[in-house]
């Protein structure tokens, strides 16, 4: 728990250090049931309002210690125990009727929400969730599950109601109140139907806890029990949501902007296809990734660099290519060797000018080019790829022969892991519904609604902002939607044939991706015997601890990594020059050890989101 954002500040930090005491756990947790009863009993006194305030601030002083096991419901019991709580103890009415329009309108963002959530995802609509949760052990029932099998029609017609429901829930505001009574009635019932057969008891008491105040707001004005009521909460909450909606759109064009802009020293390349790739070059200078390149635009990167093979640099599905920035940092700071990192056509600052339908050899046709047009003519590469950047370089191979001094593939998708993992398979459904609801949610404006992901802050503090204003900005998932829906397709189609390619080749692996599905080890063990001295020069190297996304963003990992990419690389120099002596320090390594201190990767574990 020590680990959780809020954590780190101090203050907190010793609040709930002391909470965390078994003596004063007990202590309140016992004040607390006593005052439940008192709560009980009946009454109408001020001293109800410093109970309800006492039961929040409680649940939020207890919360670090008992978050595993919390849900809605208690978010929404603290919410209401706060507002009417505070309601009770003012003496104004208008601080009142704010408080009660407040949790009124919070339970029209609660049910409205949910629905349109539940409306965007594809097994609402097609009436395949309900039986799908039923059949869970966690919230499920055997009977309700059977049920549903038995009456798909009303099992669907009760799914769509529970839609409709939530979705049109703020209509309750209209008609006078007339539809009060029944929609109240309708989502009661639905709340202990969750209870009796999800096993979501508190779900039947929180969430109804609101109707009230939404029975309050809805009666029309001229009703005497409403008399006098003040209903400028609702101006005040229009302003405060188009304020919002303003901040929204200025937030997301500011990071667009940011996006679009690139790095101070980023220089676009355009291919046959007429996309724009934008792309950043380091090393030979002794200049910094991304910070301090000094060839102007339109010069050939490479010339004067000595004779060390280019570095290339292809990232992920739904990724940028500053996820390689501990890689590439090391190779430039450490090493003779250039990098080129690149974004393909719709991430980061680079612009899918065509409209033909995307097809992945597209990206292929780009790294071509890029390649071909960026570097001099007789100037070797190594394509270095990130798991669907893995398959892009494979293909991009046999075109790049007369180039290529070897592929590095870290945690590579394999176009046949759709067919013969399970894990892979089952996964790629959710990759599915993910990155189609992340594009649609930000394209309605909501990236600044996204939280900060774990891994953001393990990558090199430089890299971190940029990286956010991408992951929030709808064109990283529209492109990577558009990438996926053809990967899909295109993997499900292939033959099971990997075609011999003409360089050696190393894979690294992350160690959570071999041992969470062992059919991906022989997936890369077929791709790492389609390339020449396979045992002698490359193979595959696992690097312990990683996961698919750690293999890079955590120091420790990408560091590894980078070692291993080193020692191939003198191993490949080795052996296109047999009588070449190459120093033993190079073999085991270019880059200089250093002590690493950095904690494990803890950050996302989907090994399917690859």
């Amino acid at each position: 728990m020590k680990k959780s954002p809020e954590s780190t500040n101090p203050v907190i930090r010793k609040i709930s250090n002391a909470v965390a005491h078994r003596e004063v756990t007990l202590a309140l947790h016992a004040a607390r049931a006593a005052v439940g009863v008192g709560m009980l009993l009946p009454g109408n006194s001020r001293w109800r309002g410093a109970g309800s305030l006492f039961l929040g601030g409680t649940t939020c002083l207890l919360a670090a210690r008992h978050r595993y096991g919390t849900d809605g419901s208690d978010q929404v019991a603290t919410l209401v125990q706060g507002a009417t709580g505070l309601a009770r103890l003012s003496r104004s009415t208008q601080t009142q009727d704010a408080l009660l329009w407040y949790v009124a309108l919070q339970a029209n963002l609660s049910y409205a929400a949910s629905g349109w959530v539940k409306l965007l995802g594809e097994r609402w609509r097609d009436a395949s969730a309900l039986p799908g949760v039923m059949r869970t052990r966690t919230y499920g029932s055997e009977k309700i599950y059977q049920l549903t099998q038995r009456h798909p029609k009303t099992s669907k017609y009760v799914q769509h109601s529970v839609l409709a429901l939530e979705c049109l829930f703020p209509l309750v505001h209209l008609a006078g109140g007339r539809l009060t009574r029944p929609v109240l009635a309708s989502a009661a019932s639905f709340h202990v139907a969750n209870g009796f057969i999800m096993g979501l008891g508190r779900f039947m008491t929180a969430f109804p806890s609101m109707h009230p105040m939404v029975a309050y707001t809805t009666t029309p004005a001229s009703h005497p029990a409403v008399a006098g009521r003040d209903d400028r909460a609702v101006k005040a909450a229009g302003l405060l949501l188009a304020a919002g909606v303003a901040a929204s759109a200025a937030l997301a064009a500011q990071r667009r902007s940011t996006v679009l802009e690139g790095w101070p020293t980023s220089r676009r390349f355009v291919t046959r296809h007429g996309n724009e790739l934008l792309y950043e070059t380091g090393g030979g200078t002794g200049d910094a990734f991304g910070t301090g390149d000094t060839f102007a635009t339109g010069d050939t990167f490479g010339t004067g660099h000595g004779e060390e093979p280019v570095l290339v640099f292809a990232a992920g599905l739904a990724s940028t290519s500053e996820h390689f920035a501990w890689i590439t940092e090391r190779f430039v700071n450490e090493t003779d060797h250039p990098v080129v990192s690149y974004a393909r056509a719709g991430y980061g600052g680079s612009l899918r000018r065509t409209t033909a339908p995307y097809e992945l050899a597209e990206s292929v046709d780009d790294l071509e080019d890029l390649v071909r047009g960026v570097l001099p003519a007789g100037r070797k590469v190594v394509l270095v790829g990130h798991s669907l950047g893995g398959e892009i370089i494979r293909r991009a191979a046999d075109r790049l022969s007369d180039r290529l001094a070897g592929l590095v593939y870290l945690d590579p998708a394999h176009p046949a892991e759709l067919q013969r993992s399970e894990r892979q398979s089952e996964g790629s459904k959710a990759l599915s519904e993910t990155i189609a609801q992340a594009s649609r949610y930000l394209r309605l404006g909501s990236g600044i609604l996204m939280s900060r992901p774990e891994w953001l802050d393990r990558l090199p503090k430089e890299y971190r902002q940029r990286v956010f204003a991408q992951y929030t900005d709808a064109r990283l998932w529209t492109a990577g939607k558009r990438e996926w829906e053809a990967v899909e397709k295109d993997f499900r189609a292939f033959d099971g044939t990997i075609a011999p390619l003409p360089v050696p080749g190393l894979i690294i692996a992350a160690q959570q991706t071999v041992d969470q599905d062992p059919e991906q080890l022989l997936l890369y063990n077929e791709l790492s015997h389609a390339h020449p001295g396979h045992g002698e020069t490359g193979g595959i190297e696992v690097v312990e601890g990683s996961d698919h996304d750690s293999l890079l963003t955590n120091a420790a990992h990408a560091h590894r990594a980078a070692d291993l990419i080193a020692t191939f690389l003198a191993e490949a120099r080795a052996a296109r020059v047999p009588d070449a002596r190459v120093p033993a320090e190079a073999r085991q390594g270019e880059l200089q050890d250093q002590p690493q201190d950095q904690p494990q990767d803890a950050a996302r574990t989907e090994g399917t989101a690859r």
